[in-house]
């Protein structure tokens, strides 16, 4: 055995003495002398803890910081290992059995590295995953070759992994000039419903409407739910501006006139497009 060997085969054992202690931790906590709050927790009790703790680790990736990212990892990991504590103790599950089920899963939709099926690029390994996923909800029973797509997603990230698995199952359009044809059709349809002052129709044409952008978003590759929260964040940080100047000139927002505010909002992309500009 070569010293590289040597050196994986001991770190694979540290990771798997500092699991076992995870675990050991966290049945510590649920036990008889353990926290008297964790002993109380259960599956649905924890539902808003694992939310939040994953919002808290997408906010470590987007801001690329490697200590928050290991902190936050941690955090989720920790809500994984509490679900799986709990089902033990109910007789439900254990963490290997979890363990076991994922590493299947693992090697039933990469052929392409588990056995000799070859796949020639990424998109016919993302068509492989996704026909494969069709196949273990269709065995399972499910409503839809599609999955199951949490209705707790927000909406526009649910919106385009739902027209992405479609697609991926080849219902789609070819290329993009039809998308834009669609959401032009959308449009025209949703300013009838506004005229017609049915609210039950507008919104559904506004839903309509928001389903077209975001499969236009997927065809030219970007992620509906991430231009959103950039385009939201920008906002804020020029109004931000806007309340900073009036506050500068000894006035309230009350007392500004929209046009001063608009002007103040032009001033604001200035600074943003000079800031680009230096990067």
């Amino acid at each position: 055995m070569t010293e590289q060997r040597e050196a994986y085969v001991e770190k694979v054992k540290k990771v798997g003495e500092r699991f076992d202690d995870l675990i050991a931790t966290m049945a510590r906590l649920r036990g008889e002398q353990g926290c008297l709050w964790d002993k109380e927790q259960t599956h649905i009790t924890l539902k808003s803890f694992l939310l939040e703790e994953t919002y808290e680790l997408l906010d470590a990736i987007e801001q690329g910081s490697h200590k928050e990212l290991v902190e936050e990892l941690g955090d989720v990991l920790l809500q994984i290992i509490f679900h799986c504590q709990i089902a033990s103790e109910e007789g439900q599950f254990t963490v290997a059995e979890v363990i076991s089920r994922l590493i299947e899963k693992m090697e039933r939709r990469h052929p392409h590295v588990f056995s000799d099926h070859r796949l020639p690029d990424s998109d016919a390994v993302l068509k492989h995953w996704t026909k494969a996923k069709a196949e273990e909800n269709n065995s399972e029973n499910s409503a839809s070759a599609l999955g199951n797509i949490p209705r707790a997603m927000p909406a526009l990230a649910r919106a385009q992994t739902v027209t992405k698995r479609a697609s991926l199952l080849g219902f789609d359009w070819t290329d993009v000039e039809p998308v834009w044809g669609k959401l032009e059709e959308e449009l025209t349809e949703l300013k009838a419903a506004v005229t017609s002052g049915d609210k039950g129709r507008t919104s559904e044409e506004m839903g309509d409407v928001l389903l077209s952008l975001v499969n236009l978003c997927r065809f030219i590759d970007i992620k509906a739910e991430d231009a959103l929260t950039h385009t939201v964040d920008r906002f804020l940080k020029r109004f931000a501006h806007i309340e900073r100047r009036i506050r500068e000139k000894e006035k309230t927002l009350a007392e500004s006139s929209l046009d001063e505010m608009d002007a103040l909002w032009e001033e604001a992309k200035k600074i943003e497009r000079r800031q680009t500009s230096n990067k």
